[in-house]
């Protein structure tokens, strides 16, 4: 392999995203530096690590991929052997030395994954087990960030097994609010809540997704959203992109389905956009996080409303850092490049 590092790139997972994962990996797959790393595509789901093994020359099959059914993805792949975070190719052994992670859900993002790389002593491109887990679980990681000072909306916690009363939800914060499933992403889940009667049916349907709920008061304002980094020891603040939608707010089809336009830079001040630049980097040092992350905000005024964290933002053709990469006239094989040989 003329000393190229072997990267695995993991996609999949067992979330609502998981498509949303595969089709930010093959984007990614495609922007590595050949000449340097040798990427072998993972599909994780369950106890299933799948080598994925495309015919020569031809693209990656989405669906094939996805596969209706597991057993048919297991013809054309590997297993990976998670004892040693190998697997078994035509050439012999391939030992991985770095990962990049592209699993949106879990278990990427919420510090499982991470666990067992670190546990296997393999650099990865996310956070640590530790950060990944607090800024997985909304909300985890809004009273993480009530110590460090950072305005956010008032929000409820409700759990599965307790009873909860629709009506107390509602004086504690009012209406409108959005009802979210405490973790997940791509908007799974989410509904936004206008009537008292429309409140349990919110509940359980953000239960269909994980036992852990937020009600959260809706803040009226504009939603940004602002990528940052850190390489070489310094941060890096990618440009603010506002989300500008006629839905009721960025659902799934706003994010994937082309109905909302994302600009960026935004049209905001310089007084404003440093504002918000500058809380992405008080969040990122003060949770302590690496690679790539990017910060969901609501501005009201001049206030500046925290939604999450997203450390391990999608990497599709249509996804936020990417364009916020090229509006900041960085290649995103540049960028990967980097990302890989800083780990």
């Amino acid at each position: 392999m003329g000393g190229k590092q072997n990267v695995a790139l993991i996609c999949g997972g067992d979330s609502s995203e998981c498509e949303v994962s595969v089709q930010s990996a093959i984007n990614v797959s495609k922007s590595i530096d050949a000449e340097k790393f040798q990427t072998y595509l993972i599909f994780l789901r369950g106890t299933k690590w799948l080598l994925i093994l495309p015919p020569d020359g031809e693209e990656i099959d989405l669906d094939l991929v996805m596969g209706r059914s597991l057993r048919n993805l297991e013809t054309r792949s590997k297993e990976i052997n998670k004892t040693d975070f190998s697997v078994l190719c035509r050439n012999g052994l391939v030992k991985f030395d770095k990962a990049f992670i592209m699993i949106h859900g879990t278990p990427g993002e919420n510090g499982l994954l991470q666990g067992y790389l670190e546990m296997m002593h393999v650099p990865f491109t996310t956070c640590s087990a530790f950060v990944s887990a607090i800024t997985f679980d909304k909300h985890s990681c809004k009273r993480f960030l009530d110590y460090a000072g950072v305005k956010m909306a008032k929000d409820v916690y409700i759990r599965k097994d307790v009873p909860h009363s629709t009506r107390d939800i509602i004086r504690q914060i009012g209406l409108p609010m959005f009802v979210k499933p405490t973790v997940g992403g791509s908007s799974f889940g989410v509904t936004k809540v206008k009537k008292e009667e429309e409140l349990e049916g919110a509940i359980n349907h953000a239960f269909t997704e994980c036992d852990t709920v937020i009600a959260e008061a809706a803040v009226d304002g504009r939603e940004v959203t602002n990528g940052i980094y850190k390489m070489h020891g310094a941060i890096h603040k990618l440009p603010v992109t506002e989300i500008v939608t006629k839905r009721e707010y960025f659902d799934y089809e706003a994010k994937y389905l082309g109905e909302s336009e994302e600009i960026c830079p935004a049209p905001l001040s310089p007084e404003l956009t440093a504002k918000v630049q500058n809380l992405s980097e008080r969040i990122y040092t003060y949770m302590g996080c690496s690679g790539i992350v990017r910060m969901d905000y609501i501005i009201h005024g001049n206030d500046v409303y925290f939604l999450e964290v997203n450390t391990i933002p999608g990497m599709t053709k249509m996804s936020l850092v990417p364009k916020q990469l090229a509006v900041a006239g960085i290649e995103l094989k540049d960028f990967l490049t980097d990302m890989l040989e800083n780990i």
